[in-house]
Order: C-alpha cells, then sequence, then structure tokens
C-alpha cells in the first residue's frame, strides 16, 4: 500500500533509537536535522532521500537496510 514504506521506515527508526536510549531531540541534533523533521519520519509522514536513510542508520550504527525491513508482530 501506499505509504506502508515511508510508515516502517519511521517504526524502524523510532525502534533503533529507543534501543540507543537517546532522545528525539538529541538524536535530531546528532543527525543534524530538526526535531519535528525527525519526528515527522518516525511518524511516516515525510519521505526521506537513501543518502538520508544512510546517514540516519550510521549514526544508529546500523545496516541502512535494517531500516526498510519488517520484524515482529507489529509489522
Amino acid at each position: 500500500m501506499e505509504g506502508d514504506l515511508q510508515r516502517l521506515v519511521g517504526v524502524n527508526l523510532r525502534r533503533h533509537r529507543e534501543r540507543l536510549s537517546i532522545s528525539q531531540e538529541a538524536f535530531a541534533e546528532v543527525v543534524g536535522v530538526h526535531r519535528t523533521y525527525l519526528g515527522a519520519l518516525e511518524r511516516g509522514e515525510r519521505n526521506l532521500s537513501l543518502r538520508s536513510l544512510e546517514r540516519l542508520a550510521q549514526v544508529l550504527g546500523c545496516d541502512p537496510v535494517a531500516l526498510l525491513l519488517a520484524e515482529g508482530p507489529e509489522h
């Protein structure tokens, strides 16, 4: 469905960020984006480029593909 991948990336982004016990605001600062933009990404409301996906994954310390894959019962 349209937007499903966008929402999945958002869920995964939040999950990985929370595993690091870092706030949305602190993570946004490290990545170099505004907190409201990061929040919109996590809610699946905003598109992001592959370059941005790579940057987020790098900061999270995960493979970019991990942000694209469904995991667990919430998917």
